[in-house]
């Protein structure tokens, strides 16, 4: 090992307890002066991002990648608007979370403080870099940014933006420390500091997921694939579930809460399905079907097993037609990554039996797949949508960022009375 990310990592660590000990004042004005500067810089981030899609291009990067890569005057907004909405967020460090008092008169308060030291690795995702940045700092902690070597100008040129907030308001660089060489060398000595990591976030493509989790020393909440399903009902609206599916599927497919998979109640399926592949079609989506598909739809591409299970990631789904409710459960159980599931129903029944027998991390009654999101869901900007069942499931906002610790107040209380002095 080199050194040089245990270096980067043993000065995040002094930065954080500087940002651990700042008000929420403070943060909040550290979060709002980022999103200024970012704005103000625009043009030396785009620049830099131009170059990242020039490289991307000649490499051959697909076009779903390119998408995540690609940031224009509207995502910039979009990236700023959002530390402007974790910066005006309430504080999750103020004040006591739950507050009792023991027989004894011992009080018991609990109160969030700090993760610590927290390190993003990812992947074609230049946003993250302020997002995660925003988060942790509104959290109290510090955060080790380890980006895709296919954004490292783009990544580069957001983080000066953010260091030169940080200097304006007095505070060390390191609080935002971004692993500027790529080699991959670099990730595994970062997974091994136990003694100064706190927590590893992993957020990109199924095989990044899996490298982290399998080298890490350090606890790690895995961004895992989004393995979505729509399931329209007996009972569906099925222009609704149209609207859902186009969403869905259609609008942004690189994005881990695009659909992947439409299921079909039998009973619909011969009116909903040629509506369905005419929009899809429309918008340039391949499908690919079941049996009970093609005897519908004989012009489609057959699925297999494998297309149930894929993360296409692409303007590509697969589509089967299902018995019942239970079937569509029993389908996604077996092939879901537990992050989002949609059912399109007017039955009230049928949607609270869908959200009781799926365990994702999100589920939409009548709503978009694309609502699985930290800004759509009111936390600002997140730093990952959780699929491990930890302190923290589903999108991870500032909160997420923190955790729970006893407070315990007395007046000379012991506990063993014979502890006292004869």
């Amino acid at each position: 090992m080199s050194g040089y990310v245990r270096h980067l990592a043993e000065r995040a660590r002094e930065a954080a307890m500087r940002i651990a000990r700042l008000d929420g004042a403070a943060r909040q004005r550290l979060i709002e002066r980022m999103a200024d500067v970012l704005s103000q810089r625009r043009a030396e981030v785009l620049a830099a991002n131009a170059e990242d899609m020039e490289r991307g291009r000649a490499s051959g990067l697909n076009d779903a990648v390119l998408d995540r890569l690609k940031l224009d005057d509207a995502r910039i907004d979009a990236i700023a608007q959002g530390l402007r909405e974790v910066a005006v967020q309430a504080d999750p460090l103020a004040g006591i979370v739950r507050r009792e008092v023991r027989p004894n008169g011992v009080i018991v308060e609990r109160q969030r403080i700090p993760l610590g030291l927290i390190a993003m690795i990812y992947e074609a995702r230049p946003n993250v870099t302020a997002d995660a940045a925003a988060l942790c700092l509104k959290a109290g902690n510090a955060v080790l940014l380890r980006g895709g070597s296919e954004a490292r100008a783009s990544n580069a040129a957001i983080a000066a933006c953010l260091h030169a907030a940080l200097r304006a308001e007095g505070l060390p660089e390191a609080a935002v420390s971004l692993v500027s060489d790529p080699a991959r060398e670099h990730v595994l000595e970062l997974l091994q500091l136990s003694d100064l990591i706190d927590l590893a976030i992993p957020r990109g493509g199924e095989s990044l997921i899996r490298f982290v989790a399998e080298h890490a020393r350090v606890p790690v909440i895995k961004h895992y694939k989004g393995v979505c399903h729509l399931y329209v009902d007996r009972a569906a609206d099925l222009a609704l579930a149209l609207d859902l599916l186009v969403d869905g599927k259609a609008s942004r497919p690189g994005v881990c809460n695009a659909l992947e998979t439409l299921l079909v109640h039998r009973d619909v399926a011969a009116d909903f399905l040629p509506s369905a592949l005419a929009r899809l079609a429309a918008r340039g989506v391949e499908v690919r079907g079941c049996e009970r598909t093609r005897a519908i739809l004989p012009q489609v591409r057959e699925a297999d097993e494998g297309d149930y299970a894929a993360e296409y990631l692409d303007l590509v789904i697969a589509v089967r037609v299902v018995d019942d409710l239970d079937a569509a459960l029993s389908h996604i159980a077996r092939f879901g990554s537990d992050h989002t599931e949609v059912i399109a129903t007017r039955d009230e029944a049928a949607a609270e039996a869908f959200v009781r027998g799926t365990r994702s991390s999100a589920v939409m009654v009548n709503a978009s797949s694309r609502f699985n999101d930290g800004g759509q869901l009111g936390l600002g900007a997140e730093i990952g949508i959780s699929t491990t069942r930890l302190h923290a499931y589903g999108p991870m906002g500032a909160e997420s960022l923190t955790v729970e610790r006893f407070v315990v107040r007395g007046e000379g209380q012991v506990r063993h009375e014979e502890s006292r002095d004869a």
